[in-house]
């Protein structure tokens, strides 16, 4: 009896369970998924975590306030530039080889920068860093959102929304509790174990796209005119209160060049074959109002990011680690949400969950803006719950509902885009809040010390109990007065700042709720049914 050679080597053996093991593009899904939001995770954390560092980096490095201020602004403006043009550099390099090298860029530069005897030497190393870290974003959430299979698209953009969410709270407190345990070098090289094992992932497991085609030119003219419209426009954001915006001739110009950039990147890419990045996705009734509801909500996200850290440090001395031990509780909540929302955002609509979200939002910076400088963390506690909540059920369906009628060939361009206005927004919001704090406390202290004078009962009586405690202090009588007054004041102060947090709070929500209107173009909320057709 002859024997039966089967293609696998094997005798007898059934091929069908074999074959499908092996054909199965989504069987390494979750490995791919942890692969690169780890790696998506170390770029997000390294925009915040040197912020707790900067006093440490002052001293060692021998430099001023706003000659430190370069090491952030540099990688965000390098952060920026590189995300749109991922989808590109993907599809050149492939998507294994670009996302592998981006990552070994990336770990390069963490360990020059902890490496860094000068200044200059590590403003060099974070503009490599941030170049590197570009695509640890966009191409992160391409490659996860190609990882799921259709029906389960939803549970892979949950994970990827995990560590978008988680990852900008975490650099306050892994910094704080890094440079307490160790030095500032230790915020970088913690980057280097983590980054080789993404990397060693995502070498073994992440395959190029099946409809991966190569570019044929370099559009060399866009990336020039993106990188001075992105990085323009970065800049204003990230400089623009130091020199009191458009009073200065530097700000307003980058404006200029920012605004003109964009009119000839738009001519350019709309006339060419090849574009470095794809602007006609946005002719898409989901793609447009979605990158434009990201903006909203990175400006939300980040906005109430970098307000609450403020407030607790300034007003309350809380250090960088008890912040955000502070914060911690809030980023699981939306970790959490967005679990449970992985299984079931494709098959529902996303309109209500997004408004609900952005309602949640809102509550949540109402009572924030009731905080006095009497409110413990107890009074902290259930706003950031909320806030966490209404994140959560923002991102996953607004990221699923945008991108999934997008031809495959087109993914990578819709999150390149989705990503790049979420951080500008973020970025915006940054600007706008810190320029508020510092304009809103200056109007409030100008209010309240027109009610505090001579003849007021209730500040005199103040003014003689402060006067009268540093007397029995051992104070002469005239100096005892002067620190009385300026005690005084300082007090005046901080209830200004106090009340210009409020503000800002409330200028939150209000901000997300009003994009809302948005969602109205969209032709469907269900990622399921949306087949998107591009002009």
């Amino acid at each position: 009896m002859a024997t039966t050679v089967l293609p696998t080597g094997l005798t007898g053996a059934p091929l069908a369970s074999t074959a499908t093991a092996l054909d199965d593009p989504y069987k390494n899904k979750y490995l791919i998924a942890i692969a690169v939001t780890l790696a998506a995770v170390l770029e997000l954390v390294d925009t915040s975590i040197v912020n707790v560092a900067i006093p440490h980096m002052m001293g060692t490095l021998g430099a001023t306030l706003d000659e430190i201020a370069w090491v952030s602004t540099s990688y965000i403006i390098a952060n920026v530039i590189v995300i749109p043009m991922s989808s590109w550099l993907s599809a050149y390099f492939g998507r294994r080889n670009y996302l592998t090298g981006s990552i070994a860029i990336f770990v390069m530069a963490s360990f020059f920068c902890g490496a860094a005897t000068s200044l200059w030497g590590l403003v060099f190393w974070r503009i490599v860093q941030g170049l590197g870290g570009g695509a640890l974003l966009s191409t992160a959430q391409t490659t996860i959102f190609e990882a799921f299979p259709p029906h389960e698209r939803g549970i892979g953009q949950s994970i990827f929304g995990m560590g978008v969410m988680v990852g900008p709270t975490l650099g306050p407190t892994l910094g704080g509790y890094i440079i307490e345990a160790y030095a500032w070098p230790w915020i970088f090289y913690i980057n280097v174990p983590l980054g080789i094992f993404a990397g060693y992932l995502v070498w073994t497991y992440v395959r190029d796209a099946a409809h991966h085609v190569k570019a044929t030119s370099v559009d060399v003219l866009g990336i020039v005119l993106l990188t001075m419209t992105v990085g323009s426009l970065q800049w204003m954001l990230e400089r623009g209160e130091r020199f009191d915006w458009f009073a200065s001739r530097f700000v307003t110009g980058l404006l200029i060049t920012s605004v003109v950039s964009a009119v000839l990147l738009v001519w350019r890419e709309l006339t060419i074959d090849e574009p470095i990045i794809d602007l006609r996705i946005l002719t898409s009734r989901q793609v447009a109002p979605g990158v434009l509801f990201a903006m909203f909500v990175g400006l939300a996200l980040y906005g109430s990011v970098f307000v609450l850290p403020v407030f607790l440090q300034q007003l309350h001395g809380y250090t960088a680690q008890q912040t955000g031990m502070v914060i911690l509780p809030g980023a699981l909540a939306s970790a959490f949400t967005m679990a449970i929302l992985g299984r079931i955002a494709n098959q529902v609509d996303a309109r209500p969950l997004i408004v609900f979200g952005a309602v949640l939002f809102l509550a949540s910076m109402v009572q924030l803006s009731r905080l006095t400088l009497d409110s413990g963390q107890s009074d902290l506690f259930w706003p950031l719950i909320l806030r966490g909540a209404g994140l959560g059920l923002l991102f996953v369906p607004l990221s699923s509902a945008t991108l999934a009628g997008l031809p495959k060939r087109l993914i990578g361009q819709g999150t390149g885009m989705f990503n790049l206005m979420r951080q500008l927004g973020g970025s915006l919001g940054i600007a706008i809040m810190a320029t508020m704090l510092a304009r809103q406390t200056v109007v409030h202290k100008q209010l309240l010390t027109e009610h505090v004078g001579a003849y007021d009962p209730t500040t005199m009586a103040r003014l003689g109990g402060l006067t009268q405690g540093l007397v029995a202090r051992g104070f002469d009588a005239s100096i005892a007065k002067q620190q009385a007054l300026m005690i005084m004041d300082r007090q005046i102060a901080t209830q200004a700042s106090v009340i210009a947090f409020s503000r800002i709070y409330l200028m939150s929500g209000i901000l997300l709720v009003a994009a809302l209107p948005l969602l109205l173009i969209w032709k469907t909320g269900k990622a399921a049914s949306i087949k998107v057709e591009l002009h």
